[in-house]
């Protein structure tokens, strides 16, 4: 079992930064991607980036590709997402998400990211 609480979510201005977290605790092992997904009121929960917990590959959707950045800090268990140049259409709950194998089997709560035009 992993459990995954995300965090750093909040309201900020078209082009602005903001940068969420995503702290894992239990069966590390079972780690082998986290991503980061997201929900907009309305639509259907969409990939946004992920990468490898032991090698650090990454992977980008295109809509976040330059400007969005995916990191870990393996000691401390913990991924980052640095959302830069922010868009009133990156307005979403984000879901960091791991599980064993390339699964997503564990799901954190979600945090709030709200862009204003």
């Amino acid at each position: 079992q992993v459990q995954l609480v995300e965090s750093g979510g909040g309201l900020v201005q078209a082009g602005g930064s903001l940068r969420l977290s995503c702290a894992a605790s239990g069966r590390s092992s079972s780690m082998y991607v986290v991503g980061w997904f997201r929900q907009a009121p309305g639509k259907e929960r969409e990939f946004v980036s992920q990468i490898t917990w032991n090698g650090g590959v990454t992977r980008y959707a295109d809509s976040v590709r330059g400007r969005f950045t995916i990191s870990r800090d393996r000691p401390g268990n913990t991924v980052y997402l640095q959302m830069n140049s922010l868009k009133p259409e990156d307005t979403a709950v984000y879901y960091c998400a791991t599980g064993p194998g390339g699964s997503f089997s564990y799901w954190g709560q979600g945090t709030q990211v709200t862009v204003s035009s």
